[in-house]
């Protein structure tokens, strides 16, 4: 009879259990840890430390280097793996990066499988994929169903989107865990579910392997992933501009503004060029080639694909060190509740307000608004400091968008009241 059985005895044992003690909220406050000052302050007793269950995949025997999604560690005190042999390890954390959800652990065990990266960027929707991991923490599981969909965003607004939809059931705790193909190659690392009570209901995520292996690789280097500059900002193609240039409506990334000096001004990019490609890799908008670029070193150099006036040019842009910048000020904006912001200085110029601090239980954050952006414009009007953004916010009514960047590209955030 048909069996999955063989396939799934040699993946299998490459994918672990993972167990993580995180501290307790007041782990961090020395007062708090004293029983008298507790009694004295009539306190509530200290919380317990917290064990969350997620799941991993060996991508390296010889150096015991596992990945997992970076919520699965996060905060984490320790972190013990459980092998499906039931061996268990104390893993040292690489590194990790919130941007895509990947984090690199490694263990130091005899005997270890790995499984192989396999080539996400051939996958069709329709081929069929198994998902593997520790949902719940009930231990190892395999469940099976096809590619739903390709290239999906939204889901991790904060981050690098390119996700891999499944209908393979995922559920809490199969985070981290392998996405893998009737191959037995890794495709991607399931992250992520669509479910109201938490469950699954058909709608997975999983980080592509091709992303996740730039990401490890970096991890395993530096211990982060050291995002550099390119200098442009870029939008969707839109249909009038598919028709002008002669490219489907969901190819490619439209140029709309060069930094003066940045490394796409040095390249010779101009604005309405239209990029096609990185490495030879499409381009099917400018949240992929957000994906793209904030994936290569600082240093290296790729070569895009471009149209310009519907001719093709080849260009070779050298990704460099993000400019340092100062802050000056660290306010509240009542309009952005939860949200703590101070004005980028460049060279002596006010160039935006950065957004220094967002509270995660705030309107700002439900609204997508993070750490580490920087507001240009409020409904298209342009605010190069706090004063301004405060003038733009209270000139203008409900509902407000908010034109960020965000690293090297430009987004909107629409805010309601």
């Amino acid at each position: 009879m048909p069996s999955l059985a063989p396939l799934l005895s040699q993946v299998t044992p490459a994918v672990v259990n993972i167990a993580v003690l995180s501290a307790g909220p007041d782990a961090d406050n020395p007062m708090l840890r004293d029983p008298f000052f507790r009694r004295f302050f009539n306190a509530p007793e200290r919380q317990k430390p917290q064990v969350s269950a997620g799941s991993g995949v060996i991508i390296d025997a010889q150096k015991g280097y596992v990945v997992t999604n970076h919520h699965v560690v996060k905060d984490a005190r320790e972190v013990l793996v459980t092998t499906k042999d039931r061996r268990q390890f104390q893993a040292r954390l690489v590194g990790s990066d919130a941007g895509t959800d990947i984090a690199l652990l490694q263990i130091e065990a005899p005997d270890l499988a790995a499984l192989k990266f396999g080539d996400s960027d051939v996958l069709n929707v329709g081929d069929y994929v198994l998902a593997i991991g520790n949902p719940f923490g009930i231990g190892q599981t395999v469940t099976s169903g096809i590619v739903s969909a390709l290239g999906r965003f939204g889901i991790n607004t904060e981050g690098y989107e390119d996700f891999i939809q499944t209908d393979a059931s995922i559920n809490p705790g199969n985070s981290g865990g392998a996405l893998v193909n009737l191959r037995g190659e890794l495709i991607g690392i399931n992250t992520a579910i669509i479910g109201p009570a938490g469950g699954n209901v058909g709608i997975g995520f999983a980080v592509p392997s091709a992303m996740a292996q730039k990401v490890v690789a970096q991890l395993a280097r530096f211990g982060e992933v050291r995002r550099g500059r390119f200098g442009a900002t870029a939008q969707d193609t839109t249909p009038d501009v598919a028709n002008a240039f002669g490219v489907k409506a969901n190819e490619g990334a439209v140029i709309v503004e060069i930094v003066n000096d940045a490394p796409a001004d040095k390249a010779g990019l101009r604005r309405g060029d239209v990029v096609m490609a990185v490495n030879g890799r499409p381009v099917r908008g400018s949240g992929d080639l957000r994906n793209q670029l904030g994936l290569v070193p600082v240093g290296d150099s790729v070569e895009l694909k471009v149209l310009r006036e519907g001719k093709p040019l080849t260009m070779k842009v050298t990704i460099e060190a993000a400019k340092a910048s100062a802050t000056s000020g660290r306010q509240s904006v009542p309009e952005l509740t939860g949200a703590k912001v101070g004005t980028v200085t460049r060279n002596g110029r006010n160039e935006g307000i950065l957004v220094v601090e967002v509270d995660r239980s705030s309107a700002a954050w439900n609204h997508g608004l993070r750490p580490g952006d920087i507001i240009v414009g409020v409904n298209r009007r342009k605010t190069r400091d706090t004063a301004e953004l405060v003038a733009a916010l209270r000139a203008v009514d409900r509902p407000l968008s908010l034109n960020i960047l965000r690293g090297d590209f430009g987004i909107t955030l629409i805010i309601r009241p």
